[in-house]
């Protein structure tokens, strides 16, 4: 199926490969956090959405202003306080932050799957350690075009995960826990 022609000739849209995604759910939000995800992984110098710079100063250097706020508002989900963020990665296809609707973080990296199931298995498992070690987080998981929790129920559903480690932590009382 050609898309464009060009001095006569068809050009046609090469297929991309789907993506392996990458979570850990790190239990409280904080700048530290985001800090350091977006200093390991985050191509800051083209993150590819003009808002990420909005999200640096309202969730990591705690200056924002009524624009930030404003860019922000895009996002999110349903006018609540959660939305996800897709960002451009310095070694990895994606860097994914979201901001879940019960106070939590889930940050992700997205790569370009590999055919053999058994590999992309190996390289999400590699992948959930780092991160899991990285942000001492509880559980991670991993699935072929995989969209990142808003919430809770949607980290336990089991739709397109292809590997799943640790545990959400109990939530605690007076929590604002879907």
């Amino acid at each position: 199926m050609a898309f464009s022609t060009h001095h006569g000739t068809e050009t046609y849209a090469r297929p991309v490969p789907p993506c392996l995604d990458v979570y850990v759910w790190v239990s409280e939000r904080s700048p530290e956090v985001f800090g350091q995800f977006i200093d390991s992984y985050v191509n800051v110098d083209d993150p590819g959405d003009e808002r990420f710079h909005a999200f640096e100063r309202v969730y990591v250097l705690g200056i924002a202003n009524g624009a930030d706020n404003k860019a922000l508002d895009g996002l999110r989900f349903e006018e609540e306080d959660a939305f996800t963020l897709y960002l451009r990665a310095r070694d990895h296809y994606q860097a994914i932050i979201t901001v879940t609707r019960d106070g939590a973080a889930v940050l992700g990296l997205s790569v370009d799957a590999p055919d053999d199931l058994s590999e992309t298995l190996r390289q999400a498992e590699r992948l959930v350690e780092q991160l899991q070690r990285q942000f001492s987080a509880p559980t991670g998981l991993a699935g072929v075009e995989l969209p990142p929790a808003r919430d809770r129920v949607e980290w336990e559903a089991e739709d397109l995960v292809l590997l799943r480690t640790g545990e959400l932590p109990v939530p605690s009382p007076g929590a604002n826990n879907v």
